[in-house]
């Protein structure tokens, strides 16, 4: 038996979902385009094809959606070459070129300019979208989730450290809360609510807890 892959459309006659903030509509989507390729094809080349399977990250963006349950808006971060197009369905899509401009740059795209993040760039738009949807979800992450949260994305170039140093400024770092020092000797990190805490890295002496309070930051970025 013969297929007629000029019938492989989607049963509705269009999909209706949000790209940046604008209502988009497709007429008879094609079961075969992914959301990867429909963003590149209408010029919104940031999102990258890097591996084309989902292994490099290169190509994440933020695909957010209204759960009934929860009540709640989820944000989630895609790889956008597997994702198919009419999966976003009633959904809002944000690419990296919803967060800001060269001119008006997003805090988290600021910061990973400032702290050297990117060399050739290729990789950069994935890690802002993945560290852009963490915060959306979490505006107070703590160091290991953001490491976590690039679990899917890989740069060649920068040995990730870079990249790490400007993501942790968002996080809900021990030292800016200041420090006590307990009846052994070792230093931790105030709670939240002023009491002695962990904190740091969990390591006696972190050099984190041993830094100033916050004030002293080598630039000044507006908070996402």
């Amino acid at each position: 038996m013969t297929i007629d892959k000029s019938a492989a459309t989607f049963s509705s006659s269009s999909i209706l979902f949000y790209l940046n903030g604008k209502r988009m509509t497709v007429e008879s989507p094609d079961l075969d385009m992914t959301l990867l390729q429909y963003l590149r094809s209408i010029g919104l080349t940031g999102t990258k094809l890097g591996c084309g399977e989902g292994g490099c990250g290169a190509c994440t963006v933020m695909v957010s959606r209204y759960d009934a349950v929860e009540a709640s808006i989820i944000h989630t971060s895609v790889n956008a070459c597997l994702c198919p197009l009419y999966t976003v369905d009633g959904k809002h899509v944000i690419t990296v070129e919803g967060l800001g401009t060269a001119k008006n740059p997003h805090p988290v795209q600021e910061r990973i300019a400032l702290l050297h993040g990117s060399q050739c760039g290729f990789c950069t738009p994935g890690f802002v979208m993945s560290l852009y949807t963490l915060l959306r979800n979490n505006p107070t992450p703590n160091e290991r989730e953001i490491e976590e949260c690039f679990d899917g994305n890989l740069c060649r170039c920068t040995g990730y450290r870079p990249i790490l140093d400007a993501a942790k400024t968002f996080a809900d770092q021990a030292w800016k809360r200041g420090t006590t020092v307990n009846q052994d000797g070792s230093v931790r990190a105030k709670e939240a609510d002023g009491s002695a805490g962990e904190g740091g890295c969990g390591i006696d002496g972190c050099c984190r807890l041993q830094k100033s309070a916050v004030g002293e930051a080598p630039f000044s970025v507006r908070d996402p």
